[in-house]
């Protein structure tokens, strides 16, 4: 089928007389998380996960991953015509590479050219130029071979409570004129969806599981205007903005506005505006170029974000737990498929007050399916969980008080000696990381050692991040705080830490064919004591759900990190027993009793 549809894209490229056509996997914001109208890649090639891009020649298809997706992309692409390039491994080109290689002097290279971010769009078009290649960027032509295309959502917003986002529209739009004043800047273009939604502390209702409203915006020092659909918005919201100051115009007349901008200097983040809408500003206008205020200003949650993501985890954590208890007891008794197993965690968190969705589709895998690290189960191309080996889930939930993302691994049977030892040297890591106590200043770079150490010393590793900011009721990754081995440009996330920033603390280890382990908490950076050497930091665990023993090799481990994981299982049992009782509270006494004989 996949083939297929390249055909008719390629009769389509000959139409428009070019020689590759290029396929993001983005929106017109640049969001990682899309509704299905923009699964244009995944449309073409069948690889269904969150990362890719795709070129189309006229005689071959490659598709570009990173290593999260490595082998769900082999396995997705066999039989396929696309053939797979693995980013970053010895040997594989850059896409930018292999498009100045393939393509002929005086050639054509198309994309719609608002699905494709102005940093990237700038380089193509300057590496495009030194073979004289034309760029022809205002055809979907996806679009105009998927028949069944599913309609673009229209949303219907409702406003995020001061009791929930601790500071008011007003305030958060005053800040940020001051950064566009202190930079010099008469205009602020922002088009980034988790940007504008924290900003006018607003969310939409998540049918399509994805709280943030599709708008674009132009900020100047007396005026905010709104670029979004209006056809299901309340008189309420709708009189929200207008005593906020912001004026509400159609979804698509940003291009329109942007192009009549004159002379002014334009603060925008090319790597968060489209390439159409980046090339829509008038040439008599200054660029300034540089990241969003918002983004960094999000990323420091406020006093009242932090106690709400307290709340939100504690609610999560009696979800997870109630679920593992579940799955513990009948796994191998019942029949469960990885993606019952995921419909009944789904269950138990809407039990909670205040749970909207989830933060991100579930990842629920058995066995071999777990060396996929962003595995996604489908019904009927699905494992059923049976009472051996080891399960894997990586979940969270959007909640009014903030969001989750949290992962277990979780022994149903007996295990291999390799089973235990690397579910202990990924739990050594993530707990050796979460006690962390650093100098101001310090990145995510410095600290990552302390989470891949126990592994790297053994000739092991994961291929992805340690760690991601998180959103609050937003994006679950958010810049531009993370951890991570080396610094990834395009990844934005290398910041120094600030107090008030949350991450997620998640090492791992994908055995291919065999198993795969993650054991995932989120923390929070908060600060130390002071004194002569400087400010100290460290980080508070926010997230609270047992680890299980039963996978533990306590051979391996150091009385240091037997110390933190009891000390840790403490803290479960205090604050997630409250709200168990009968059977459920009696198992989490026996999963968090302390281990290695500590007294």
């Amino acid at each position: 089928m996949a083939n297929e549809r390249l055909r008719k894209l390629r009769e389509q490229m000959e139409t428009h007389g070019m020689d590759a056509y290029y396929v993001p996997s983005s929106d017109f914001h640049d969001s990682e998380d899309v509704e299905a109208y923009f699964k244009c890649r995944e449309f073409l090639s069948g690889f269904t996960g969150s990362a890719g891009t795709m070129v189309v020649t006229k005689d071959f298809s490659r598709l570009w991953t990173d290593g999260r997706y490595f082998v769900q992309a082999a396995h997705q692409l066999e039989g396929q015509e696309t053939e797979l390039m693995k980013m970053g491994q010895e040997g594989v080109p850059t896409i930018e590479a292999y498009l100045a290689e393939t393509l002929p002097e005086n050639g054509i290279l198309g994309f719609d050219g608002r699905v494709v971010n102005a940093e990237t769009g700038l380089k193509l078009e300057a590496l495009m130029k030194k073979k004289h290649v034309t760029l022809s960027t205002d055809s979907d032509l996806a679009g105009a071979v998927w028949e069944s295309r599913p309609a673009l959502s229209s949303p219907e917003v409702w406003v995020l409570s001061e009791q929930y986002a601790g500071k008011s529209a007003k305030e958060k739009l005053s800040d940020v004129r001051k950064a566009m004043e202190d930079c010099g800047a008469d205009v602020h273009v922002l088009s980034s969806l988790d940007d504008i939604a924290w900003l006018l502390n607003i969310r939409k209702n998540p049918e399509d599981g994805n709280p943030l409203p599709a708008a674009h915006m132009i900020l100047t020092g007396e005026t905010a205007k709104l670029f979004m659909d209006q056809s299901r918005l309340s008189a309420e919201v709708k009189a929200y903005f207008e005593e906020n100051g912001v004026e509400l115009l159609p979804y698509e007349g940003i291009y329109g506005a942007a192009a009549g901008l004159r002379s002014q200097s334009v603060l925008l983040e090319p790597a968060k505006v489209n390439f159409a809408l980046y090339r829509a500003i008038d040439g008599s206008c200054r660029l300034i170029e540089a990241m969003n205020p918002t983004s960094m200003m999000k990323a420091v949650k406020n006093r009242t974000e932090m106690e709400n993501m307290r709340k939100a985890h504690i609610k999560d954590g009696v979800a997870l737990t109630k679920f593992i208890f579940w799955l513990k007891k009948n796994a191998g008794k019942m029949r469960i498929t990885e993606t019952e197993a995921a419909e009944y965690l789904e269950s138990l968190r809407k039990e909670q007050e205040g749970y909207l969705c989830p933060s991100f589709p579930t990842i629920s895998a058995y066995g071999a399916n777990a060396a996929m690290c962003h595995y996604h189960a489908a019904k009927g191309a699905e494992s059923e969980i049976e009472a051996r080996g080891l399960y894997l889930v990586d979940s969270g939930g959007q909640y009014y008080e903030g969001t989750t993302d949290v992962t277990r691994t979780i022994a149903l049977g007996e295990l291999t000696h390799e089973e235990k030892l690397h579910y202990t040297l990924v739990l050594m890591g993530m707990l050796r990381l979460s006690d962390a106590k650093f100098l101001y200043g310090c990145r995510g770079i410095n600290l990552d050692y302390l989470a891949r150490g126990p592994l790297w010393k053994l000739g092991l590793d994961f291929n992805h991040g340690t760690g991601h900011g998180v959103g609050f009721l937003s994006n679950v990754h958010e810049r531009p705080n993370g951890f991570r081995w080396r610094i990834v440009p395009e990844r934005q996330d290398s910041c120094i830490l600030e107090e008030g920033m949350v991450t997620s603390n998640e090492p791992g280890l994908y055995i291919e064919g065999s198993h795969g382990i993650r054991t995932e908490n989120l923390i929070l950076c908060r600060k130390a004591e002071k004194n002569l050497y400087g400010q100290f930091m460290q980080f508070e665990t926010l997230t609270f759900a047992p680890i299980d023993t039963e996978a533990i090799d306590i051979s391996v481990m150091e009385p240091s990190d037997i110390h933190l994981l009891n000390e840790y299982h403490k803290q479960v049992y205090e604050k997630l027993s409250p709200y168990l009782d009968g059977e459920e509270k009696e198992w989490l006494r026996e999963a968090t009793k302390e281990i290695g004989g500590q007294a």
